[in-house]
């Protein structure tokens, strides 16, 4: 066996019963939605499992149920003694990686995320901002098309998520130009997201601030295990990193392909996604295979998959 990392999926991987299939079979997950919602006032379980959408939807519900399902299923994994060597997460999913390596309790961490997707809506007024999904463009041209596109107002790379799948972010206007021209640079696709904020633009720098100092008034640890970081996909190696770089994520664009690229080079090659969705699995699948190594992928969301996962530990 090689090394395993664990990966948390962010927003976007939502859907109403995530989580409800684990919980029914495992009290370690349960209690993880009782925390959440004792810390929140809100009925995380009834949140996560019936919904109704249009709640979950609502970014400063939706980061703390995907936060939370991904910790309950994590808290599972640890009981049945499934761990990893190193770990990352998409946005959002950075806080799951920070749970996991101890950096902060899951419930000073579910209150955080809760207030970061309040930040990060208020900081841009509906309509202002979107975000768009490229495809098929690499970053080079991608980069001339943005540049081109400024003219029109703020456009930024938010998420170079794999090969050839980029998103951008900014205002209405620039977004939409770039989307044409990119098009017309021979992108396959490019579409504009349904998001209710333009992410990791600079934009969202007002959301940063006001998240810093919510950072400020917590209890924060060295990683117990090493985490890939999303603003400069580098190790995180000591506390004093933390703040500063939860700040730039909020507006800056997350480097995912570089941080699965750094884990394989540190010899990971297994990768478990740990909570809603497979977006992950399929973006490092590939990154992988780009990058000309095999890796062996697992998105660990019901008892289904958890089941397939179990033998090879």
């Amino acid at each position: 066996m090689g090394k395993t990392a664990f990966v948390f999926p962010g927003q976007g991987a939502q859907y109403v019963g995530m989580g409800k299939d684990i919980t029914d079979n495992f009290k370690a997950a349960k209690l993880t939605y009782e925390e959440a919602s004792d810390v929140l006032g809100l009925d995380m379980k009834k949140l996560c499992f019936d919904g109704p959408e249009e709640e979950l939807l609502k970014t400063e519900n939706t980061q703390p149920a995907i936060l939370t399902t991904s910790v309950a299923i994590l808290k599972v994994l640890e009981e049945l003694g499934i761990e990893c060597q190193m770990t990352a997460g998409l946005s959002l999913g950075e806080y799951g990686s920070l749970v996991k390596s101890d950096v902060f309790a899951f419930g000073d961490a579910v209150k955080l995320v809760k207030n970061r997707g309040k930040y990060m809506q208020e900081a841009v007024p509906q309509g202002v901002g979107i975000m768009a999904a490229i495809l098929g463009l690499e970053k080079q041209p991608l980069q001339e098309c943005i540049n081109s596109c400024r003219q029109y107002g703020i456009v930024e790379a938010a998420n170079y998520n794999s090969p050839g799948q980029i998103v951008i972010s900014g205002e209405v206007e620039a977004v939409k130009m770039a989307v044409k021209k990119a098009v017309e640079l021979g992108a396959k696709k490019a579409v504009v997201l349904p998001v209710s904020a333009p992410f990791h633009c600079s934009l969202l720098k007002p959301a940063g601030e006001r998240l810093k100092a919510d950072l400020e008034s917590l209890e924060i640890h060295s990683p117990k295990v090493p985490i890939v970081t999303n603003a400069e996909a580098k190790i995180l190696n000591c506390k004093t990193q933390v703040i500063p770089s939860l700040v730039d994520q909020v507006s800056r664009s997350v480097l995912w392909q570089d941080s699965i690229e750094l884990m394989i080079k540190n010899g990971m090659d297994t990768f478990i996604e740990v909570g809603p969705g497979k977006t992950l699995a399929a973006f490092i699948k590939r990154i992988a295979k780009n990058f000309d190594v095999k890796v062996n992928l697992y998105s660990i969301e019901d008892m289904k998959s958890l089941k397939d996962l179990i033998p090879n530990y």
